[in-house]
């Protein structure tokens, strides 16, 4: 009697132990097939949407991953659940250099941004190209560019003055054929009176961010 109930312990005790082991495996798989679901889900996440939730999506991500990682530990190494967890890492790799690439073109150009508040939205782009400024809307851009550099006068670095006396010269030569086109002389009259202003302040300045660019790099 006492062996049966031995062996029916021992039985119960075995079953029990396989049917734990049975639960923590299927435990393991779901784990894995919600990751593969997961990365897989991202493809139908609309660009712009992705763009901004990105940090969420990597965050979740990284959890993911770790938790399939374990979850293939407990399915011994299975060579078709590593299989399906690399296929979602090279899915999810593709689309993170995608998303990185997007956000690198989307990210905002420091010479264009100035380039638009000294003219006005793409305006002017890395052609230089002033053919849009006309005898009507010449005094308007001078006005502009010269206002907005004096307004922002401190916050120019070195290159930025460069860049910008690059833009104003460019400009001037704009002006002398758009004399030629019949610029009225009370505009002319009015855009000399802003030179005459903006010249010295341009030069100034210039050369104080220089100094200050080269007393920063002695220290």
């Amino acid at each position: 009697m006492k062996s049966t109930n031995l062996v029916l312990g021992m039985a119960v005790i075995a079953l029990g132990f396989t049917s734990c082991k049975d639960e923590k495996t299927e435990e393991a798989n779901k784990t894995v097939e919600s990751y593969v679901v997961y990365v897989d889900s991202l493809e139908n996440v609309a660009p712009e949407d992705a763009k901004a939730n990105w940090s969420s999506i990597e965050a979740t991500y990284e959890v993911r991953s770790s938790q399939a990682e374990t979850a293939l530990s407990d399915l011994k190494e299975s060579e078709e659940v590593k299989a399906k967890i690399e296929a979602s890492k090279a899915k999810y790799a593709a689309l993170q250099a995608r998303m990185q690439a997007r956000m690198q073109a989307a990210a905002p150009n420091p010479k264009q941004q100035m380039r638009n508040s000294l003219f006005g939205e793409g305006k002017i782009g890395d052609d230089m190209n002033f053919d849009w400024v006309n005898k009507d809307n010449i005094l308007s851009v001078y006005r502009q560019f010269i206002h907005t550099a004096e307004d922002n006068k401190d916050n120019y670095s070195r290159e930025d003055w460069d860049e910008i006396k690059l833009m104003y010269e460019a400009l001037d030569s704009r002006k002398n054929t758009v004399e030629k086109e019949g610029l009225s002389s009370s505009d002319n009259k009015e855009i000399a009176g802003l030179k005459f202003k903006f010249g010295p302040m341009l030069k100034v300045n210039r050369m104080g961010a220089k100094s200050e660019e080269m007393k920063e790099a002695k220290q």
